[in-house]
């Protein structure tokens, strides 16, 4: 990262370049983690076969092949602003499109389930954004959001997988105006919207030393070296003891997790 492009930035231009070899590996280190909690909840939501879906920000397409393999929909449309690694997926059943959901000109038709998961968390515009996804559901759709929630501990402030956290926080906020402070406000937002069977869950997952999720956060967080320093907040070798952690039997943390809300037209 060179200099700080400010809050609005792109989280792939401005932090995790998709080109770069290692973003498919770190994305799929999350996924082996969140999909089963996110294919459970859309199960049990049952969109149904020969279903329209939305997967916003489809990264790798986990949830795309989940959705045509296990709920059979109809069609899925993919949407990313980099989609080198779902054209393999195109298909009769598949459509991939390379584009900014913030982009007004955008228009995709109507679904019956839309799920956006760790999107608009690093939106400045999210409030905007819900109404727009809402808006895309058709009569008995359903709307399922997914973002971070953070659960510190407050006893232990100082040490440095709390500063490296906390850093990443603030580097992603000032970089690209990434937010999690309303994400436990989706359900009510949803209700706004007029939807109707609005519920919400949180989900921690275990945070274990070197495994999928100790993988994807020391990842990030390598990846992330120069705009963490900037912070002010850590310096190199706090980084390097935060990594060390993450692999240590000595590792004991409530990691952050991901708040689930959503909600169906009536």
């Amino acid at each position: 990262m060179t200099g700080r492009p400010g809050p609005g930035g792109r989280y792939g231009e401005n932090l995790f370049e998709p080109e770069n070899p290692q973003e498919a590996e770190r994305i799929d280190a999350a996924a082996l983690v969140y999909d089963p909690f996110t294919t459970r909840r859309l199960h049990a939501l049952d969109p149904g076969p020969g279903s329209r879906c939305l997967e916003v920000g489809a990264g790798t397409g986990t949830v795309v092949r989940w959705l045509l393999e296990e709920v059979g929909a109809g069609e899925v449309v993919a949407l990313d602003r980099d989609t080198g690694a779902l054209e393999a997926l195109a298909g009769p059943r598949v459509r991939v499109i390379s584009a900014d959901l913030r982009d007004e000109s955008l228009d995709l038709g109507s679904f019956d389930l839309i799920h956006a998961r760790f999107v608009l968390m690093h939106l400045p515009e999210r409030r905007q954004l819900v109404s727009r996804l809402a808006r895309w559901l058709g009569p008995g759709g359903w709307l399922v959001l997914g973002d971070a929630v953070e659960v510190p501990s407050l006893l232990e402030t100082s040490s440095a997988y709390r500063r490296t956290m906390d850093a990443m926080w603030q580097a992603l906020k000032s970089s690209i105006g990434t937010d999690t402070s309303d994400v436990p406000a989706y359900p009510r937002l949803l209700r706004e919207e007029g939807l109707q069977n609005v519920a919400g869950e949180l989900f921690c997952p275990p945070l274990v030393a070197g495994g999928p999720l100790a993988r994807f956060w020391s990842e990030t967080w390598n990846r992330m070296r120069p705009a963490l320093e900037e912070t002010g907040q850590v310096d190199s070798a706090v980084i390097d003891a935060a990594v060390a952690y993450l692999a240590s039997p000595q590792l004991a943390e409530l990691g952050p997790g991901m708040a689930m809300a959503w909600g169906q037209r009536p």
